[in-house]
């Protein structure tokens, strides 16, 4: 009876030290929210077990001081103890290959990026790639740039912008990368390293103002940044990691000026070749789109669910023109994207290094029907 006893006394003592650490680190955490401090402690270990510890551990802690809590409580589907701590520290996790070469490759880490839904024929082999340019490239296409902008035709008219049914700019597109271009305009160059220009009519942002044009034919207001990226972080003395920082610069001056501004998209183009970023719909060319949505930052769930909802419409419309939607970290990319600044933002992936106008045309005019559809359906469902 006198084991028995001491047995139960131990038992005890280790639940209430199980229940005692679980207080501290809550403690903990309240205590640095609680501080509003503008930098906060972030583990993306602590954030990856959070998500993936069964729910029944966190109850058979709880349940040790609780007792109603125990009925709640499904025996057979509770993981063990000792593989959650396991899992906690070694973040290793059995069903996913990438926690065990992660950290060991270089470059593997690239592949955290989470497919929060999945386009035909994406998976952890087909992932968005970026390249960041070289910089010689660059310069030597700054003395191109600068001669074919010279023989420009700057006496051309320029077609009459519709008025906009919203009256005032809703939407503001942009480009951290404006450098990113496409091969087929770009004679002689076959790489993706190659594929950059600081010419507007054959890089991402003759795409935005693309969009942007069809945006305002269907009556959405929106202003279109053409900011040579590369100058201006030259100025600054800034690299190519900086552009984010940039870009966000841009966005809040925008923003402050047109508080009507709400939905902000950054477009882009991925690296990927052109068999993963084109499709035939209808018997036409697509280039194909997706979107990035990134996961630090306070209006991550809703910035996922509007990404969802166009990706849902889009492929209603045109099967097979999303190659998904995708959630990245600091772990594997900037993680905020300036998502931050507005719950109606978005990361816009446009074909890749090797589509031409005409399937990038094709794209451009899908999202913004569809683009249409979701803003005049959203303002209808508000009463605005």
């Amino acid at each position: 009876m006198n084991k028995r006893h001491q047995n139960t006394i131990f038992i005890l003592q280790v639940h209430r030290i199980y229940f005692s650490l679980f207080l501290l680190i809550f403690g903990i955490i309240f205590f640095i929210n609680f501080l509003d401090l503008k930098e906060k402690l972030s583990s993306s270990i602590i954030t990856a077990t959070s998500e993936k510890v069964h729910t029944n551990i966190l109850l058979s802690l709880m349940s040790t001081e609780i007792a109603s809590l125990r009925p709640s409580i499904d025996e057979k589907e509770t993981p063990s103890i000792s593989r959650a701590v396991f899992l906690t520290i070694t973040n290793i996790w059995p069903e996913d290959i990438r926690t065990f070469l992660g950290r060991e490759i270089p470059g593997f880490s690239n592949f955290n990026t989470e497919i929060a839904i999945a386009g035909r024929g994406t998976d952890l082999t087909t992932l968005p790639m970026e390249s960041a340019p070289p910089v010689e490239v660059l310069l030597k296409e700054k003395e191109r740039a600068d001669k074919e902008l010279a023989k420009t035709n700057v006496s051309q008219e320029n077609p009459v912008t519709p008025v906009p049914k919203t009256e005032k700019d809703v939407a503001y597109i942009y480009h951290s990368h404006s450098w990113e271009a496409f091969l087929p305009t770009l004679p002689g160059k076959k790489t993706a390293d190659e594929a950059v220009s600081l010419n507007e009519s054959k890089n991402i942002i003759a795409v935005g103002k693309k969009l942007r044009d069809e945006l305002m034919k269907k009556g959405i207001g929106a202003s279109h940044s053409t900011s040579n990226v590369t100058e201006e972080l030259k100025k600054k003395n800034w690299n190519y990691n900086d552009s984010y920082t940039l870009s966000r610069e841009t966005v809040k001056e925008v923003m402050a000026q047109e508080s009507s501004i709400s939905y902000l998209i950054d477009i882009h183009r991925d690296s990927q070749p052109r068999k993963l970023t084109t499709t035939i719909i209808n018997g036409k060319p697509y280039a194909r789109l997706f979107f990035i949505v990134g996961k630090d930052n306070k209006n991550y769930e809703k910035n996922l669910a509007l990404a969802k909802e166009l990706n849902k419409m889009l492929e209603e419309k045109f099967p097979g023109i999303s190659r998904g939607v995708f959630v990245k970290t600091k772990d594997d990319g900037n993680g905020v994207y300036n998502q931050d600044l507005s719950s109606q933002s978005m990361l816009l992936e446009f074909g890749g290094i090797e589509n031409n106008s005409i399937e990038l045309d094709h794209s451009i005019k899908a999202f913004a029907e569809v683009f249409s559809e979701y803003y005049w359906e959203a303002v209808e469902v508000n009463g605005n």
